[in-house]
């Protein structure tokens, strides 16, 4: 596909975290007209698109992935060429607390969307059918847990252990069956832990970062030594954009930053920036660590992810650039200069949960 020929790309959930950045990058970086859908749920901020909201290119639409009627609509209006389906439940302590909104967005949801594209395809004239595309972006949790050793491959069995990674999972089963039995044209792509700006701080590292500046307990499931793959969102954007226009179709594409943290080392890591960014510390504090609190582990807490990229490196030519030092530190200088941004999310939603 060219990827220099203007295009008309729907993203489902385009006012998320991860989707925020890929509509902001589509509208930065390329010609392509962006039409974002976002159901507006806790996580999704239309601040994070401020910069771009006054765009020609871009519109964005309230509505909710489960409303077959809206989607139908959509599809029709807007004509897209591509669909890159981002919309999902996404925090496992929610899913654990309460499983049933990730069983009906992430399944429901995308069973909606995908009987939606597969009408809007067998209406299309043979030159369209040619060039459309299903992006389902998954995530690495679908395989369950790692041992000691090894990488996630793009044939690595699923075991999910949490009912956010079953539901990805079951979405992912349902992606694929659509594209065998229908012949719907469809790419995936697994990813490992994004982080990044705009980032809901429910999540570890912006999680971390406030209630450190608080001077609140920095809680620690276990022992801290529980392992993920840490990829910057505009790294994964990037590689999501090959994906959506030069991926194989009905392959799947893992994506990873090639950066092992510890959780511990992570928190570890903030702390000691902080140590060297805020000089007015918390009454109390003279060293960020000392607010490191472990806590009992979660239940289903796997121990390690780890990604081989190998993959879309060799086929689309994609590597992460963002290093984990100078992500992170750029990541948290960008929280700090940015406290209204996340503080009006924290008084709204008091977020206690950890990491994936």
């Amino acid at each position: 596909m060219d990827t220099h020929s203007n295009k008309t790309i729907l993203v489902t959930g385009g006012a998320g975290f991860i989707g925020s950045a890929l509509v902001r990058f589509l509208i930065n970086e390329t010609p392509h007209i962006v039409i974002n859908l976002d159901k507006l749920t806790y996580a999704g901020n239309l601040e994070s698109l401020t910069s771009i909201e006054a765009n020609r290119r871009y519109r964005f639409i309230h509505g909710d992935i489960c409303n077959s009627e809206l989607i139908q609509c959509l599809l029709t209006q807007y004509n897209p060429d591509i669909v890159m389906h981002l919309a999902a439940e996404s925090h496992v302590d929610r899913s654990i607390d309460g499983s049933a909104e990730f069983i009906q967005t992430n399944i429901v949801g995308t069973y909606c969307l995908l009987e939606a594209c597969r009408n809007y395809f067998a209406r299309l004239d043979s030159e369209k059918q040619a060039t459309f595309r299903f992006h389902h972006v998954s995530t690495d949790e679908v395989f369950g847990e790692l041992g000691d050793t090894g990488l996630f491959t793009e044939n690595s069995p699923y075991q999910p252990s949490s009912p956010y990674s079953a539901s990805k999972a079951a979405a992912d089963h349902l992606v694929r069956a659509w594209s065998r039995t229908y012949k719907l044209p469809v790419v995936l792509s697994n990813c490992s832990n994004n982080y990044g700006p705009y980032q809901y701080p429910e999540k570890l590292i912006p999680l971390v970062l406030h209630k450190a500046l608080a001077g609140e307990p920095l809680p620690i499931y276990g022992d801290g030594q529980q392992i993920r793959d840490w990829l910057h969102v505009e790294d994964h954007v990037r590689a999501l954009y090959l994906v959506a226009l030069r991926g194989k179709l009905g392959e799947t594409y893992n994506i990873g930053g090639g950066n092992e943290r510890t959780n511990l080392e992570v928190v570890t890591k903030i702390c000691e920036l902080l140590n060297t960014r805020i000089l007015d510390k918390p009454q109390g504090i003279d060293d960020f660590k000392q607010l490191i609190t472990f806590v009992t582990d979660r239940p289903g807490h796997d121990q390690r992810y780890a990604i081989d990229a190998s993959k879309i490196e060799q086929e689309l030519s994609w590597q992460p650039e963002r290093s984990f030092a100078s992500g992170l530190a750029s990541t948290l200088n960008w929280y700090i200069n940015n406290p209204t941004w996340y503080q009006q999310l924290i008084n709204s939603d008091k977020p206690d949960g950890q990491t994936r």
